[in-house]
């Protein structure tokens, strides 16, 4: 019983470690959060691959990998616009630049929606289907799931413990 018990132990702070880590990250992923009033929907534009590029991004893996490896390359597909050559959009597609190629030879195009900041000269590129007041709830709901699931856990945990605590004071007693 012991070691069931020890696991349970080192499982529940292995999740109390992930589950500040969303906290933290959902927390200052909704403070980042704008108004919808502070986007400007520039509208629907058509976006064409013209290149491909390498990237260096840090390696995820875990381990002896990690440690011989820190970054790996991965290959992105840029996109522009048709209509204005001002808005460009990447997608990485992981470590096969045959794949990346395939993209750029086919010169499928794509519909997708650009949103401005008012306040200053970025943009987003998101889904054609989208609209400001959508895609502000989308970031809402994803981060707020981000907090409230980890709150959860965390009460969760502590009831649980506060239960084995007062079960362990009466087989003392």
């Amino acid at each position: 019983m012991k070691k069931s018990q020890k696991i349970i132990y080192y499982l529940s702070i292995i999740g109390l470690l992930v589950s500040l880590a969303f906290l933290c990250l959902g927390i200052k992923g909704i403070s980042g959060i704008h108004q919808a009033s502070e986007y400007t929907d520039e509208g629907v534009y058509t976006f064409v691959p013209y290149r491909v590029s390498a990237i260096t991004v840090e390696n995820t893996s875990t381990g002896r990998d990690k440690r011989i490896h820190p970054t790996k390359t991965i290959y992105a597909v840029y996109y522009h616009t048709l209509e204005k050559s001002v808005y460009q959009w990447k997608v990485e597609t992981g470590n096969s630049k045959a794949d990346a190629n395939r993209i750029l030879q086919a010169k499928k195009q794509v519909k997708k929606r650009v949103f401005t900041r008012k306040s200053s000269e970025e943009y987003i590129v998101v889904e054609e289907e989208l609209s400001v007041d959508t895609y502000v709830k989308r970031q809402v709901y994803r981060y707020a799931c981000m907090i409230v699931l980890p709150i959860g856990y965390l009460i969760c945990l502590w009831i649980f413990w506060r239960l084995k605590k007062r079960r362990s004071k009466l087989v003392e007693n």
